[in-house]
Order: C-alpha cells, then structure tokens, then sequence
C-alpha cells in the first residue's frame, strides 16, 4: 500500500471516528498532494509524498514559533496537533551522527571526483549531493549544519 493510499484510508477512519481536528490535517495534506499531481500532470510517488509532509512540517514549525511570539497559546496548540499528525507519516529520521557520516561519506566521494579538497565553495554541490541521498530521511536543517560543518577550513 502506498503512503498516498494510508493517507486516504486515515481520513476514512478520522471521518468514522469524528475526530475533526485530525481529519482537517489529513485533508489539508490529501489536497496538498492533489495540487502538485494536478499542477504537474503526474502521479505522486512515496518520494513526493515525503517532501510534501517535510514541506507542512516545516510551516508547522515556523507557525508554532511565530504564534508563540504573538503570545497565542490556543494556536500554537492548533499547529502543534497538526504537526503531531503530519510527522507520523515521515519515515524514521536519522539523527545527527548519522546525518554527520552520510555527509562525510559524499565530501570524500566529491572531492575524488574533483580531485583535490573540498571547500566551502563546494557547498552547493555537497548539498546538492547529500540531498539527493537523504531526501526524506533527514532533517535538511540539521543536513545543512553538518556540511557546512564538514566544509569548514
């Protein structure tokens, strides 16, 4: 079964269970997915699905810390309920030293591949690089720290 269809099956059972506030974040994500597949003309795989909920996530996240900001506690309760629901649907993360040895691992392959040292002005294409290798199993801000990390002289 793929992601898209225990999506859909979610929202049949929060619809059957009357919990409203789960089934508006699975709808909200459902019509999400709806939008890129209409827009692009494509069926969305597992991947895309993936970076659709990164994508919520992350407005989740900044929406907490801007609502916290505005003194809102009753929204900042709201978004962080939803966020709850979205990450359920990611994949388990791989946690900083995890994140730092896959970066490693794609600084030592670019800099064979150039042929001498990689620096800081490398770091589009390292994280080009380790992007491609970690979409959807890391937390690209956490990706970012550990390459520049890794860059530094």
């Amino acid at each position: 079964m793929s992601l898209k269809d225990q999506i859909t099956e979610d929202m049949k059972t929060a619809m059957r269970a009357k919990d409203a506030a789960r089934l508006l974040t699975i709808r909200g994500l459902l019509s999400a997915c709806k939008q890129r597949e209409v827009d692009e003309r494509i069926v969305l795989d597992d991947a895309a699905v993936i970076a659709i909920i990164d994508k919520l996530v992350k407005q989740r996240k900044d929406s907490i810390t801007q609502f916290s900001a505005g003194n809102r506690p009753d929204l900042v309760e709201k978004e962080t309920a939803e966020l709850q629901v979205l990450q359920a649907y990611l994949p388990q993360r791989l946690g900083a030293e995890g994140v730092a040895a896959e970066v490693a691992t794609v600084v030592a392959e670019l800099s064979a591949e150039l042929g001498r040292p990689v620096g800081p002005a490398d770091m589009g294409k390292v994280m080009g690089a380790v992007k491609a290798r970690l979409a959807g199993k890391a937390d690209m801000a956490l990706v970012s720290v550990a390459v520049k990390k890794a860059l530094a002289p």
